[in-house]
């Protein structure tokens, strides 16, 4: 299944925390939000910066979005365990709020979460602009999926997203760390690229 709306959650942790919130996360936040109608569709560490925590979440449509997140963050899940998750956290509320172009297409995912930790990485190139993207950039790798901002108004704003920007994002998979390094050493664009590692509970991988 793929989903019209996905959040690019970056979190910026306190130092020396990030596998504490991952081990909590892939085990406590999962399948719970999943059981309100959201999808967690991959959970990442970025390579390049060791305090940063990086998740993808999906949703059918903005009015269950605000259905799931209210039924998640009011819930016993996150009441139980929010104090020891917010705790790790710095900063949460880098947030892209994106919908996959062409409508239809988005993120392939593994059939199931394995436990094993892939020597994969997944590879996010993020083109900014000043006004809504008329073209779209062109990928310089094979493109697993590609993003643009949503810009539906934030239905649930007890959890900022990143507003007044025109972003188009496309995620690319890489075998390993060597082969991240080598296309990194011969890019030439300029934008901000994202090197994320995947848990061992990410769905995308």
């Amino acid at each position: 299944m793929t989903y019209p709306v996905v959040e690019l959650r970056q979190y910026t942790l306190h130092p020396g925390r990030r596998d504490d919130l991952i081990e909590l996360f892939d085990r406590e936040f999962v399948e719970t939000q999943e059981a309100t109608g959201m999808a967690v569709l991959g959970q990442f560490r970025d390579v390049h910066r060791p305090d940063r925590f990086v998740w993808l979440r999906g949703f059918p449509d903005m009015a269950s979005r605000a259905e799931s997140l209210a039924a998640f963050y009011g819930g016993p899940v996150w009441a139980a365990h929010k104090d020891e998750a917010n705790a790790t956290m710095a900063t949460f509320d880098d947030v892209l709020l994106l919908r996959p172009v062409p409508p239809g297409t988005g993120l392939p995912q593994a059939a199931a979460r394995t436990g094993e930790v892939p020597a994969s990485r997944i590879v996010v190139t993020l083109h900014f602009a000043d006004r809504p993207f008329d073209t779209y950039p062109r990928p310089d790798l094979p493109p697993l999926a590609c993003f643009t901002t949503e810009y539906a108004p934030n239905t649930f704003p007890a959890l900022p997203v990143r507003e007044g920007e025109h972003v188009f994002a496309w995620f690319a998979r890489l075998d390993d760390q060597a082969a991240a390094d080598a296309y990194l050493a011969d890019r030439r664009g300029s934008e901000p690229v994202l090197v994320l590692a995947p848990t061992a509970r990410s769905l995308l991988r």
